[in-house]
Formats: structure tokens, sequence, C-alpha cells
């Protein structure tokens, strides 16, 4: 069992940020502390959402009490999500400081969530911006998408070199989700260490929305790109056509789903 701390938005119905994360992280027997960036009734794809960004200070309040209680050392893994603005990359980036300080320094997962392509940035330019100077450089490991590490690199990156070149400059461990693999296939290109690996899956129709999160709550919990591509592929396919991740419903499925093998030296 892991501690995985999260920082992350909050929905009340559905599995996105951290509904998904923590949902996901607790049906495999991990332990979640939960720190809501955003708190809304549901995600904004819904014709009607209600709630908003909880206050930075707010956050740091939280933090305090979680510390004076003794619950906030001994995390194993800390996961960074969606933050709505640069106040609060800049809490991330001191909560992140403190926890390596006190130390044993837990592994920090940066989630960029920024934006997708064909729609671009969904989140302001500052926070962006933000994102990539106080928190990429403390990342153990980053799960970007593609537009994501285009955008964090600066460049277009057309194919797979361009992507695992871009990838290896921004942190010891980058995995890249959806890399370009063409209108059929997607997967997770891994790059850590000078060593790629490619793994590929399906790409699937009338997806829910959460993928990301929960894949980045795999990666903190400790599975391995293939294991994690494996349970995410299996949840997927349980969760066609559903208005969210079928992760409560088909945990027997995508738990012992078997893990997805890699391509090497894309």
């Amino acid at each position: 069992m892991a501690r995985v701390l999260i920082v992350s938005s909050y929905v009340a119905s559905g599995h996105v940020g951290l509904s998904a994360a923590t949902a996901v992280l607790q049906a495999l027997g991990h332990e979640v502390t939960a720190l809501p960036s955003v708190v809304l009734s549901n995600h904004l794809g819904w014709p009607h959402a209600a709630g908003g960004p909880l206050p930075a200070g707010e956050l740091c309040e939280m933090t305090a009490a979680l510390r004076e209680n003794g619950l906030l050392a001994g995390h194993d893994a800390v996961l960074i999500g969606y933050l709505p603005s640069p106040e609060h990359v800049a809490f991330a980036a001191d909560l992140v400081a403190e926890l390596r300080a006190a130390g044993p320094a837990p592994r920090i997962v940066i989630d960029p969530i920024l934006g997708d392509a064909p729609g671009g940035l969904y989140v302001p330019v500052a926070v962006a911006e933000a994102v990539r100077a106080r928190l990429v450089p403390l990342a153990d490991t980053m799960t970007p998408n593609h537009f994501e590490l285009s955008w964090l690199a600066g460049r277009a990156l057309s194919d797979l070199e361009a992507t695992a070149g871009a990838a290896a400059a921004l942190a010891p461990e980058v995995l890249v989700t959806s890399p370009p693999l063409g209108p059929e296939t997607t997967g997770v290109l891994a790059v850590r260490g000078g060593r790629r690996e490619l793994f590929r899956t399906l790409r699937r129709g009338s997806v829910p929305h959460g993928v990301g999160d929960a894949f980045a709550a795999m990666i903190a919990a400790g599975l391995a790109p293939g294991e994690a591509l494996g349970r995410l592929d299996a949840l997927v396919l349980c969760s066609i056509g559903a208005p969210c991740l079928a992760i409560a419903s088909a945990a027997p499925r995508w738990i012992s789903a078997p893990a997805i093998g890699p391509e090497p030296h894309p």
C-alpha cells in the first residue's frame, strides 16, 4: 500500500481530477490525501455546472492543519494535477519543496493539465507559464499529453523522434500520452534515463472524461507504464458510452488486466 497526496480538481458527480484519481487509487488498495484546487458539481462538459476554485490561501490552511495533526509527512508520492491560477501553482511548488525537505522525499508526479489538441490551452497562459517555471523543475515523473509536451517544449513535435527528444529534456521520466501514432492507435511514449519505449493500444471511441487523471494516478501508485496502460485500456473498454468511467462497477475486470508490452527504441 502506498500513501499518495494529490492536488487537483474535484467534482461531486463523475470521475475527473481528484474524483477519478482517488477512486482508482483506493480500488488498487492505496491511501489518498486529497487537496482540491477546484470544487465543482460536475465537469464542464455538462450543460450546467456550479462551483469554482478553492482559494490557494484555504489550501495553505488545510495543509497547515494536516501538518499539525501529523498527517502530512510520510507520503510515498505526490501527484499534482489541475491548478486554476498562478497562486495555486505557487502553493503546489511550495508544498513539494516542503515535503522533499522533510524527508524521506516522496516521488513527485506532475500531470501538467494545460490543454489538448485541437482546442489548445484551456488554462490561462499565466498558469501554463507558472507550471513550466515552477513545477516542471521539481518533477521526478511527468505525464503530459502530446499537446502539453509541445507547449512546454515551445515547439511543434511532428513525429516520435521529436517527441522523444523534447521529453528527454523535460524531466527524469516523462510518459507522453497520445503520442503521434496516427488516427487508429494511441498509447504512451516512455522516456527515462536515455531509454525510450512505446506502449501502443487502439484508440477507442466515446470515452468518458478522466482517462488521463486515472493514468496519472496509476503511475503515482508505482505501476510501470505498460501495467498502467493495460489496466487503463480495460477500464476504458468497460466505460465506452457511459457518462463516466466505470471505476467501481468494473473494478474486478480492469484491476486484473494484463500489462501491455513495449516496442523498444521508437
